[in-house]
């Protein structure tokens, strides 16, 4: 058999097992960027609901199904990373089982509307159904071709499917009616904490062997994409004022500072070695990953409110100016608490100090009140010069300890 053939051959089908944790170069294959593309849709459809919840005033209400709708975006996502880190082999099958787990995602999308209009969740179930039913045959696969690793894989196989049983029988039992309102969200929580518990249950002997730069590498770009649904809200924003009232000044400047905040946020989370943190303290994996759910919740929130905040500064929504300062303020404050707590733990020495983000974070969280003097533009400014001044403030810190070193 000639090299060209047996590459072929390796290609087609492989064996599957456990990566090395040490694994050298290890960065997003194609296959998993391809992956993240079909959650732009899904990222992008729960944001449009949101902010349509935020200018319809039921900002509240909308609240719980974008958290419910977003874990399973989350979760779904989240499966196939870590266990891509640590089987992924980019063989025939494994692409193909990734497709069907893309496929659930995009059905999934399709039923985000229906869930935050009519709270019909059956495409979402389906959807998640989809994609968990490809990532058991991939822990199966695992299970089958990597003895060492038999028993955690066989773990999470079971565990996967029988929580799955569980979302199958929420969602009949909504369907017949026989699930009062009072226990959906209860019943949600209960089966969102079990889905939480399935990696601690499946590794308590023998943990996966996930590669921690992969990881980090993965996690930033999950980050990207949600601040790219943001620059998308703030577009669908400014495409709406200038329909309804063509270009000012103010909206000028709120999509300039709505850009300065993202940006800045996107500064901000690249500025820790979490990949090196995370190598150093594997033990605390749990709660860094986990965690990260509140981190891209708020980002996809801040997009919602970003659209909401250009909109009303652009054409007047019926919405008050201290709701729409509130969509912006809320998240991006958020983000900064939440991105101190997350990264503590596994950070030593971080860069971006708790003296600069904590005050910068009340202030952030603070402004709306603010908002009959300044107004809503006035508002979204201060949160982008507040968050660029953390930006500086770290950077220049960094650079005079790079160089008294």
């Amino acid at each position: 058999m000639s090299p060209d053939t047996e590459q072929f051959h390796s290609r087609l089908r492989m064996r599957m097992r456990a990566r090395a944790t040490d694994e050298p170069h290890r960065a997003s294959s194609q296959l998993e960027l391809l992956f993240d593309l079909t959650f732009v849709v899904a990222i992008a459809s729960i944001t449009a609901q949101l902010a349509h919840g935020i200018t319809d005033g039921h900002g509240f209400q909308t609240v719980i199904p974008f958290l419910q709708v977003f874990f399973a975006i989350w979760w779904a996502w989240m499966n196939f990373t870590w266990f891509a880190s640590s089987f992924d082999t980019d063989d025939a099958p494994y692409r193909v089982l990734t497709m069907v787990q893309m496929g659930g995602v995009l059905v999934l999308a399709a039923g985000v509307p229906a869930a935050f209009n009519d709270g019909d969740f059956l495409l979402v179930t389906l959807g998640y159904l989809l994609m968990r039913l490809g990532l058991i045959v991939q822990w199966v696969r695992a299970a089958v071709e990597d003895p060492a690793s038999r028993r955690t894989a066989s773990r999470y196989a079971i565990g996967i499917a029988v929580v799955q049983l569980g979302w199958i029988l929420r969602l009949l039992l909504d369907q017949a009616g026989l699930l009062p309102n009072l226990w959906q969200v209860p019943a949600f929580i209960a089966l969102a904490m079990a889905e939480l518990l399935v990696p601690m249950w499946a590794e308590r002997h023998h943990s996966t062997n996930w590669h921690p730069h992969h990881i980090a590498e993965r996690y930033g770009l999950f980050v990207i994409i949600l601040l790219g649904e943001s620059v998308l809200a703030t577009s669908t924003g400014v495409a709406a004022s200038l329909d309804a009232g063509g270009v000012s000044g103010a909206l000028v400047t709120i999509s300039a500072a709505g850009l300065v905040i993202l940006f800045a946020l996107w500064w901000i989370y690249f500025l820790e070695p979490t990949g090196n943190g995370l190598s150093s303290n594997r033990d605390k994996s749990y709660v860094w990953g986990y965690s990260h759910y509140a981190i891209f919740a708020v980002l996809a929130a801040l997009g919602a409110g970003l659209e909401v905040a250009v909109e009303q500064t652009g054409h007047h929504l019926d919405v008050s100016a201290a709701t729409a300062a509130y969509g912006v303020s809320i998240p991006a404050g958020l983000f900064l608490l939440l991105f101190l707590a997350v990264h503590r733990p596994i950070v030593e020495h971080p860069v971006v100090r708790p003296s600069v983000i904590l005050p910068a974070a009340v202030v952030v969280l603070a402004l709306p009140l603010s908002v009959g003097l300044i107004g809503v533009v006035g508002v979204v400014a201060l949160i982008a010069v507040i968050c660029a001044l953390v930006v500086v403030v770290s950077v220049l810190r960094r650079t005079s300890v790079h160089f008294s070193n």
